[in-house]
């Protein structure tokens, strides 16, 4: 993957839609080129679809957080299971070492975010947690509107 594809990626990670003569137009290539270097990545693999951002996935709430979880025994799935529930947590990552599981998890306020550990706390299985708040995010490949 050269310095082009890159650069084609990035733009497709912030609009997916994007025409391809605007794409084009950008980057200083035809639309034959452009629309040729998309289709091979799609054959390799590098591009493996394409998906919507809902405004309400893209809107950063002020206060992030990642908690890190630790699970009781064989009771991971079911922790799992529950946190599908939390409409605060953006996402549930399995890891190994100390933690189980770390979440990232969103709130409008560091108030917000207490009742939100809170109610974690109290799902079954869970023993111990620690979150760490994000003070800033300089680089991320998330879509952006």
């Amino acid at each position: 993957m050269d310095h082009l594809d890159q650069q084609l990626l990035s733009i497709l990670r912030h609009d997916g839609r994007r025409a391809i003569s605007d794409i084009a137009g950008e980057m200083g290539l035809s639309r034959a080129t452009v629309r040729a270097r998309i289709e091979r990545l799609e054959a390799r693999g590098d591009i493996i679809g394409y998906t919507v951002v809902l405004r309400a996935d893209a809107v950063a709430m002020p206060v992030r957080g990642l908690t890190m979880i630790e699970v009781e025994g064989r009771l991971l799935d079911r922790v799992v299971d529950a946190l599908v529930g939390f409409p605060e947590i953006g996402a549930v990552h399995t890891t190994n070492g100390k933690w189980d599981l770390i979440l990232e998890v969103a709130a409008q306020s560091l108030t917000d975010l207490d009742a939100i550990l809170r109610r974690l706390r109290m799902v079954p299985g869970i023993t111990a947690s620690e979150t760490n708040l994000l003070l800033a995010t300089p680089r991320s490949s998330r879509a952006r509107l």
